[in-house]
């Protein structure tokens, strides 16, 4: 987590900008980190990295574009020297990936000071702005991270978690559990229909909002989510009848409008604790993967499994992302199997 000292410097930075930039990961847990600055500051503009796992020189014309006066980088995995050398403005980056050396930016990573210090960005987020407790514990479940307001949340929000305790239960046994899927859907489909989901999420004043649909805000939301909610369990009903090879279930779909990899991989990987898991989406000639394990570092497993090949791989201990070559992808899996201890 981040010092006081830290948590000041960076409140400072979101005080003292008039128009600042967000950029933030794909997922819920960037999603909820940019949400709980938004919130807090009530000005600036928002954007979804999706290229790949990082954010590079091609999106440096959007701080001109927007007149920013400040950019922020949230829980992007990868922030290339290029990006901050085309910023004419400060640059501050919190993460949990890494970490990464580069020049002429505010950097914020508790693993600058622990190496195994997985903090989700929501988390660092929250400690900065102490508000929408409910976005945080959403952002932080999502990440696999028991926050120590556990108890406080549990006190204003009874209902969204019951008698739910570890986190995997909490994430798909529970309201909260609906709550992470309702934001993550949120980030699928058309960038035109990401950023209406932004919008309102950003004006959203109770998770029951949502869940009750007590408002057209809220309706709009809960409604988008059951849309895309047919097509992920369409998936994950296929996924579940897929053949194990010993430690590893593998799953592979074809899909070029919504990646639901992650999603999957995180609910599999539930039912399935003893395996390692592999879900690809297949698209442009390529897999595109989420690799998730309870016990088995994948990092060293990755960087084995995909050398030679055309491709790239990397994330935390135990949830990773990567990328191979369709022509390539049955000896990767092999290699992955090879290469399990």
């Amino acid at each position: 987590m981040l010092t006081n000292k830290q948590t000041e410097q960076i409140k400072e930075e979101l005080d003292n900008s008039q128009n600042p930039i967000f950029f933030f990961d794909d997922d819920p847990d960037g999603l909820c980190a940019f949400l709980l600055f938004y919130r807090y500051k009530k000005e600036g503009h928002g954007f979804v990295v999706k290229t790949h796992p990082k954010l590079d020189v091609r999106s440096a014309p959007k701080i001109e574009e927007y007149d920013a006066d400040k950019v922020f980088v949230l829980d992007v995995a990868l922030l290339d020297q290029d990006f901050i050398d085309a910023s004419r403005v400060p640059v501050i980056w919190i993460d949990h990936h890494g970490p990464y050396e580069r020049n002429k930016v505010k950097y914020f990573n508790p693993r600058l000071a622990k190496k195994d210090a997985n903090i989700p960005t929501t988390y660092m987020c929250y400690q900065v702005v102490q508000q929408d407790l409910w976005i945080a514990m959403i952002g932080c479940i999502a990440d696999y991270y028991m926050p120590d307001f556990i108890d406080e949340f549990k006190k204003k929000y009874p209902d969204l978690i019951d008698d739910q305790k570890s986190i995997g239960d909490i994430y798909f046994k529970s309201k909260v559990g609906t709550l992470i899927k309702i934001f993550s859907f949120c980030l699928k489909g058309k960038t035109s229909d990401v950023m209406k989901c932004m919008k309102v999420l950003t004006r959203i004043e109770s998770p029951y909002e949502i869940l009750n649909q007590e408002t057209p805000r809220g309706k709009f939301i809960f409604k988008r989510y059951e849309k895309i909610k047919k097509s992920y369990d369409d998936l994950f009903k296929s996924a579940m009848k897929e053949f194990c090879k010993g430690k590893l279930l593998v799953f592979t779909y074809s899909d070029d409008k919504m990646s639901f990899t992650g999603d999957l991989a995180n609910e599999l990987l539930y039912k399935f604790p003893d395996k390692i898991i592999i879900v690809g989406r297949k698209k442009d000639d390529d897999v595109r993967m989420s690799i998730r394990s309870k016990d088995t570092l994948i990092p060293p497993l990755l960087e084995k499994s995909l050398s030679g090949l055309e491709g790239y791989g990397g994330g935390h201990e135990y949830a990773c992302g990567a990328n191979v070559k369709e022509r390539d992808f049955k000896e990767f899996v092999e290699r992955i199997i090879n290469n399990i201890d």
